[in-house]
Parts: C-alpha cells; sequence; structure tokens
C-alpha cells in the first residue's frame, strides 16, 4: 500500500467516524434558546463553561482584578444604563443599544400640553460611573397649523436630565455596595 493511498484510507475512516458520531448525538430534535429549555431541563446554553485552565482561567502577569465598577455585562456601565432607563422610564422607547450605550426614546406628549412633544437620546460614554459619562439631547416639536415645527429647547434641559440620571446611578450603586 502506498503512502497516498494509506493516507486516504486514514482520512476516510476519521470522517466515516465522525458522521457516526454527528448521527448519534441527533435526538431528532432542534435545541433552540428558550427559557424553559434553560430553567426546566438543566440545559442551560448561555451557562459560563469550564475552561481547560480552571475556574479562574490561564493568568499572566498576575491575573485580573476584580472590581465592582458596573461595567460588567454590558459595554457600558451598567449604573448608567439603568438609571438612563429608569429616568425615561415615562417615555415610549424607539432604540436601545446597551453595547453601544445609545437610548434613542421615541416622541413623548404630555397630557397636559398636547400642543408639543419630546424626544430624548442618551449616549453613554464610558464604563466608568464619572459625572461625564454620559451626555443627552432633547429635541421639543410644537404645532403650527397641524403640524410638528421643530422649537427650541431650555439650554439646561439636558444638563439636567443629566445630573437626574447621575444621583439615579449612585442611588443604585450604594444600593448594590449595601447587598455585599
Amino acid at each position: 500500500m502506498t503512502h497516498a493511498r494509506f493516507l486516504a484510507l486514514v482520512f476516510l475512516a476519521t470522517a466515516v467516524l465522525f458522521s457516526v458520531n454527528a448521527c448519534d448525538s441527533y435526538r431528532g430534535e432542534a435545541k433552540y434558546p428558550s427559557g424553559h429549555d434553560r430553567t426546566t431541563t438543566g440545559n442551560d446554553i448561555y451557562a459560563k463553561r469550564e475552561s481547560i485552565f480552571g475556574k479562574d482561567g490561564l493568568t499572566l502577569l498576575g491575573g485580573k482584578e476584580e472590581k465592582n465598577d458596573g461595567s460588567n455585562g454590558i459595554g457600558v456601565n451598567s449604573y448608567l444604563w439603568r438609571a438612563s432607563l429608569d429616568t425615561v422610564s415615562f417615555m415610549p422607547l424607539a432604540s436601545a443599544d446597551p453595547f453601544g450605550g445609545v437610548i434613542i426614546t421615541d416622541w413623548y406628549i404630555a397630557e397636559e400640553k398636547p400642543e408639543e412633544r419630546f424626544k430624548v437620546n442618551i449616549f453613554i460614554l464610558d464604563k466608568q460611573l464619572r459625572s461625564d459619562g454620559v451626555k443627552v439631547k432633547v429635541f421639543r416639536q410644537i404645532t403650527k397649523g397641524g403640524k410638528w415645527v421643530d422649537s427650541t429647547v431650555a439650554d439646561n434641559t439636558g444638563t439636567q436630565m443629566e445630573d437626574a440620571i447621575l444621583t439615579r446611578a449612585r442611588q443604585l450603586r450604594v444600593a448594590d455596595m449595601g447587598e455585599e
């Protein structure tokens, strides 16, 4: 038997073994991620997988330092994110991107002033809970002749919303620190 034939035979045998193994693991039902799968069957597809390097993984040059700065799980500071959502919870959301840190509301019309409406864009700029970590842009329109027309917003409205978000973020952080 030539070397090329031997390699071809080994390759073919390996392919057959993988094919048989793949057929054996198929049970006739598709597994799609759902809350039901994760909570009742114990088949948590989102669970943290064990590493061959142990619980903490491979550590080089001293490893990593644990810190609770609120940046776990999403791309921005979680306290600023939750506080922003809490602050605009009365407005309908058009878009919310926790990885990019952008919250865009839809137009909101207060019952007491049906002739004006507001829209808010919130940008979370940092993974740290900092005073310059959030930026708010407020838009206002009023009705004129049955049509919505852009109007001015008081200069301090965005700053007041930023302050409200920062205050709520600090409250959330203090509440989390009290639970530890």
